[in-house]
C-alpha cells in the first residue's frame, strides 16, 4: 500500500516537472523565434547566416519554424516528438556549425536547450499535454 501511493505521488510530480519544463523551454525559445519570425516578415533575410548552402532565406525560414511554430506545439504538448526534432537540429547547427569557432559561452545557450530537447524527446510530454489527452481517448 505504501508503495502504491509513493509511486503515485512520484509520477505526479513526473508529469508536473515535465508540464513545467515543456512551458518554461519554449517560452523561452520563443522570445528567440519571435524576432526571427518578424525579421522573415520584413524580408532583412541577408544578415541571417546562410547554413548549408541553402541561402540566408531558407535558413531562416526553417529556423522559424523551429523556433516559433515547433515551441507553440511543444508548449501544448501537441505531437511533442515530432516537433522536438526541428528544434534539436536548429540547436545542433547553431552550436556545431555556426558557433563553431566560437567560445564555449556562445555554445552554451544552444547547448542548454539541446539538452533540455533531448531530456523531453525522451521522456516524452507527460500526463498535462494534448498528446496524452489524445491518446487516452483511443
Amino acid at each position: 500500500m505504501k508503495k502504491k501511493i509513493l509511486s503515485g505521488h512520484i509520477d505526479l510530480n513526473a508529469d508536473l516537472a515535465l508540464l513545467i519544463a515543456r512551458v518554461t523551454i519554449s517560452l523561452l525559445m520563443l522570445a528567440h523565434g519571435i524576432p526571427k519570425f518578424q525579421m522573415l516578415l520584413s524580408g532583412n533575410t541577408e544578415i541571417f547566416p546562410s547554413v548549408f548552402g541553402m541561402g540566408s532565406s531558407l535558413s531562416l525560414g526553417l529556423t522559424v519554424f523551429a523556433e516559433v511554430v515547433c515551441s507553440l506545439l511543444l508548449l501544448l504538448g501537441f505531437g511533442t516528438r515530432l516537433a522536438l526534432l526541428p528544434l534539436i537540429v536548429t540547436m545542433l547547427v547553431a552550436v556545431f556549425f555556426i558557433h563553431a569557432s566560437d567560445e564555449f559561452a556562445k555554445k552554451e545557450l544552444g547547448l542548454l536547450y539541446l539538452s533540455a530537447y533531448l531530456v523531453l524527446l525522451f521522456a516524452g510530454s507527460g500526463r498535462y499535454a494534448v498528446d496524452h489527452a489524445l491518446l487516452r481517448d483511443r
